[in-house]
């Protein structure tokens, strides 16, 4: 396992981030037993994985950060924790209430790093981070971080303090941050945590078609506005996305490797990448992953692999919003 700083932060995280959303089961993900998610977490600290991603708003059958905390007791010392704000709460006289709430969930008395999960347009961004550096000063978080932001957004933001992070959709079938958003961050030292870096299973192999896709995956905007969640408003590009899966699987099969293998190899080849989620539900899970970190793609491969999905990179263009037509990150 390979592990990277935080921005220009002495925080050294693993490049593997265990993504918590699934541990919140519901409509979503389906059925998720708490006592699996405890073990996936206890597994990734026996294998080298530090760096646990969740939410305040990961909120369905059970609460993603109160099994991270339960999952943490008496290990705590040994994981690096990042949670997330959500856009309704980032009015200054409410964040550190809400930080304390996640605070009391995750058990601890520190979150390392502490993310807006989405901008609020209705909020100064100055504002809510002199609230946020206030916590930073009372040692209940340790770094700041961002999601979702574009170029805008995050240009407003480091007018007020360092960001460290920025979390963002990032894949083979999903490469809208490379227009502008990915440029930014390489030049202000944020590194970058991918999540969906399987494009939801996508990559995997597990659909062979976009009518297999469950309908809380085929929302984004890759699928067409038919689909039962969606509300992107657009036609998708689902046979052009269905291409770049069948290469990365004769890719894969060429290697004899697991496609999953392929694909996460090529998002660590990216420059300026931190860390990538992968929200592993259970050991089993979380086995099938974690060689993709000790494996790097011949240069061939890489290109090859780049080549087969610029028709989709080219079709979704500088949009970085995976579910949203209107873009939500300016």
């Amino acid at each position: 396992m390979q592990y990277k700083s935080l921005g220009t932060t002495d925080i050294k995280v693993s490049e593997f981030a265990l993504g918590c959303w699934p541990f919140a089961g519901g409509k979503v993900w389906g059925p998720q037993d708490d006592d699996v998610s405890i073990a996936t977490v206890h597994a990734a600290l026996d294998k080298g994985i530090t760096f646990f991603d969740t939410a305040e708003g990961y909120d369905d059958d059970s609460h993603s950060e109160e099994v991270l905390g339960s999952a943490l007791t008496g290990r705590r010392d040994e994981a690096v924790i990042a949670t997330k704000i959500s856009p309704p709460n980032l009015l200054p006289h409410l964040i550190e209430q809400t930080c304390d709430d996640s605070l009391q969930k995750l058990q601890t008395d520190y979150i390392d790093l502490y993310q807006i999960h989405w901008p609020n347009h209705d909020v100064a961004v100055e504002d809510s981070i002199a609230a946020l550096l206030k916590l930073r000063d009372a040692g209940k978080i340790r770094s700041i971080g961002v999601c979702n932001f574009g170029v805008q957004d995050l240009t407003e933001a480091l007018e007020s303090t360092e960001i460290v992070t920025n979390q963002l959709p990032y894949n083979l079938l999903w490469r809208p941050i490379e227009v502008e958003i990915k440029p930014t961050c390489v030049e202000n030292n944020i590194g970058l945590i991918c999540y969906s870096p399987l494009a939801q299973g996508l990559l995997t192999g597990r659909y062979g078609s976009a009518d297999e896709v469950p309908d809380g995956l085929s929302r984004s905007r890759l699928f067409n506005d038919r689909r039962p969640l969606a509300n992107h408003g657009e036609n998708g590009c689902e046979t052009e996305a269905f291409d770049v899966i069948a290469e990365v699987i004769e890719i894969a099969s060429e290697l004899g490797e697991h496609p999953a293998k392929v694909a996460l190899a090529w998002v660590r080849s990216r420059q300026g990448i931190t860390s990538l989620l992968v929200g592993a539900r259970s050991p089993d899970e979380l086995d099938l992953n974690v060689p993709a970190f000790e494996y790097d793609l011949p240069q061939g491969i890489t290109d090859r692999l780049t080549a087969a999905s610029e028709p989709v990179k080219a079709k979704l263009g500088s949009n970085a919003d995976m579910w949203s037509g209107g873009n939500r990150m300016r």
